[in-house]
C-alpha cells in the first residue's frame, strides 16, 4: 500500500528537470547543482492541530506545506529547484493523498519545482517538506547584515492569516474568505526575494510574527529596531472586519504571514518599493534599525507599545 500511495503522489507531481538524474523510486535521488551556483536547503514540518486546523482541505495542506518552505528560500533570495516530501498518515487514505498532491503540485508547477523523493509512514497527520534552491555564490540573503540607519520594510500585508484563524470560529466564514485563504494558501515571495539580492542588507520571512522574526535580524546583526504601528500594511479585508487595535495586534505577532521583512539602506527604500511593486507584492517602510538590541514598537506620540505576545513559540 505504501508504494501505491507514493505512486499516486508521483503521478500528480511529476515535473521533468534536466538536473534530476534519478528521482522518485530509488533509495536516494541523484541531482546536479549547476556550475557557479550554491545550494540553499530548508525544511519545515506541519502538524495537524498545530500548524493547520483539523479539517483543513487536503489540497490546502499540500499547498501550505510547500509554501512555508518556499518562503524560506525566498528569504534567502534563492531560486527553487527540488523538494522532498515525508508524510505521516493515520491511515492510507487515497482521496486525501490525491488532494494533498494536487495542492502541492499547483504551487510547485509555476516554479518548475520537482518532487524527487520522500517517505511515508503511519502515525498522527504530519507533513514535512525539504526544499532545495540555487543562489549566486556570496549573494544569499542573510539575517546578519542589518546596519544602524537602515530602514525596515515588509512585503504585502500583515496579520491576515492570524485574522483568518480567528474567523474560523465564526458560524459563517464566507465574509472572511480572503482572510482564511491567506491562512490556508500563503503566497511565498520568491520573486521579491530574488529582486532583493545585492540590495537588502538582511532578510527573514515572517512566519512566527513580525516582532519575533524581526528580532532574529536584530539578534544576528547585533542591532535594535524601532517600528511604527501606524505604518503596518493591512489588507482591505482586515480593515473591513477588524478594528485598528486588532489589526495591529495581528500584524505584530499573529504569524503565518510568510511575507518578507528586510532591511535596506535608507537611500534605496523608494527604489526597492518600486521594484517589488513590479513583481506584484509591493513593500512598505515600517521602521528603522538603531543601536541597541531587540524590537521596540513606538507610536507617533513616542510611546513604547508592548505587544500582548511576541509571536509564535513552539515550546511556550
Amino acid at each position: 500500500m505504501e508504494f501505491d500511495l507514493i505512486e499516486r503522489i508521483r503521478r500528480h507531481t511529476d515535473t521533468h528537470r534536466d538536473d534530476v538524474a534519478v528521482g522518485i523510486g530509488d533509495d536516494a535521488a541523484v541531482v546536479s547543482v549547476p556550475a557557479g551556483r550554491e545550494l540553499a536547503i530548508a525544511v519545515d514540518t506541519l502538524v495537524e492541530g498545530i500548524h493547520f486546523p483539523v479539517g483543513t482541505a487536503p489540497a490546502d495542506i499540500g499547498w501550505k506545506a510547500l509554501a512555508v518552505n518556499l518562503s524560506d528560500l525566498a528569504a534567502m533570495g534563492a531560486t527553487p529547484a527540488w523538494a522532498l516530501l515525508a508524510l505521516t498518515l493515520p491511515s492510507p487514505d487515497e482521496a486525501f493523498i490525491d488532494g494533498l498532491a494536487r495542492g502541492f503540485a499547483e504551487l510547485a508547477t509555476p516554479y518548475r519545482l520537482a518532487l524527487i523523493g520522500g517517505d511515508t509512514t503511519r502515525g498522527p497527520l504530519t507533513v514535512t517538506v525539504t526544499v532545495h534552491g540555487f543562489t549566486t555564490p556570496g549573494q544569499a540573503l542573510l539575517r546578519s547584515g542589518a546596519r544602524v540607519g537602515d530602514v525596515v520594510m515588509v512585503t504585502g500585508t500583515l496579520g491576515d492569516a492570524a485574522a483568518g484563524l480567528r474567523c474560523l470560529a465564526e458560524a459563517d466564514i464566507a465574509p472572511y474568505a480572503s482572510l482564511v485563504e491567506r491562512l490556508n494558501r500563503p503566497t511565498p515571495r520568491v520573486a521579491a526575494g530574488q529582486a532583493l539580492r545585492g540590495i537588502a542588507t538582511a532578510c527573514v520571512d515572517v512566519s512566527d510574527g513580525l516582532v519575533a522574526d524581526l528580532g532574529h535580524i536584530c539578534s544576528k546583526s547585533r542591532v535594535g529596531a524601532e517600528i511604527d504601528p501606524a505604518l503596518l500594511p493591512h489588507s482591505s479585508a482586515m480593515l473591513t472586519n477588524f478594528h485598528d487595535v486588532d489589526a495591529i495586534a495581528f500584524a505584530l505577532s499573529g504569524g503565518d504571514d510568510y511575507e518578507l521583512c528586510f532591511t535596506v539602506p535608507a537611500d534605496k527604500a523608494s527604489d526597492v518599493a518600486a521594484d517589488l511593486a513590479r513583481v506584484g507584492c509591493g513593500a512598505t517602510r515600517i521602521g528603522r534599525i538603531v543601536e541597541g538590541e531587540g524590537v521596540r514598537v513606538i507610536d507617533a506620540a513616542g510611546q513604547v507599545r508592548k505587544p500582548e505576545r511576541a509571536g509564535w513559540n513552539h515550546f511556550a
